[in-house]
């Protein structure tokens, strides 16, 4: 006759495991002696053994009383069935791994790569990460809207960042959103800005009108005293 400290010792488990088997229904909980001891037998090792083997390779505890004295077809039919369930289960956590991964990736998670290449040029180039942030939410919701507009669309404004000119219009005007809205700049901004599209192709987006007015709403025209004398200076020349 065994004490559950020398069973737990035997089975290579915890005094508070067997226990809990004990409360699962797992493992027969013997009586008490006249000392006021459970002693265990033999076959409570055994039985304990056979539980903490089955746990070990992923048996949920829910099965495993079903599986202690299957036959050897039961036992292998059941093994088959957890096994086909633990490689779902490693199969979602290897999803989810990736969905982490793309969270560490930052913007890679919510746009296309097209996109998120764009982004990082841009983070390269030294835009604000105020404007970051409203470019790539614009890219979200423009590309929820019309994915091959969108697709089109990035294609252009990364051909477009290509250009040394383009480039510092794009940083003046990220810097212009700071800008009081009588700053002396202004004017000359809106001027080489007008001049340097003028005689280029029409943007992509314009040949939509949802999907123009959708770049329009997510760009921040209204956020900035300066920038609203932007437009209005581009508008009117």
């Amino acid at each position: 006759m065994i004490t559950i400290g020398r069973l737990a010792d035997y089975a290579g488990v915890t005094v508070k495991a067997v226990r809990h088997y004990h409360e699962r229904g797992l493992l027969a909980e013997p009586g008490r002696d006249s000392s006021g001891y459970r002693r265990y037998t033999a076959q409570h090792a055994i039985d304990l053994v056979k539980i903490r083997t089955l746990a070990a390779a992923g048996v949920p505890l829910a099965r495993i009383k079903d599986l202690l004295d299957a036959d050897e077809a039961t036992l292998a039919t059941a093994i088959a069935e957890i096994d086909d369930d633990l490689e779902e289960r490693i199969a979602q956590l290897r999803r989810t791994r990736d969905q982490l991964a793309q969270l560490r990736g930052g913007d890679r998670l919510f746009v296309s790569p097209e996109v998120a290449e764009y982004l990082d040029d841009l983070r390269e180039l030294g835009v604000s990460e105020r404007h970051l942030r409203l470019e790539r939410d614009g890219w979200i919701l423009m590309r929820t809207a019309s994915p091959e507009d969108a697709a089109r669309w990035i294609a252009e404004k990364r051909d477009l960042l290509a250009d040394a000119e383009f480039r510092a219009l794009f940083l003046e005007h990220d810097a212009a959103y700071d800008w009081a809205a009588d700053d002396p700049r202004l004017p000359g901004l809106a001027d080489r800005t007008r001049n340097w599209f003028a005689g280029r192709p029409e943007p992509a987006a314009a040949g939509n009108p949802a999907m123009a007015r959708l770049a329009a709403e997510s760009l921040p025209g209204g956020s900035s005293p300066a920038w609203d004398r932007l437009a209005r200076l581009m508008a009117e020349r």
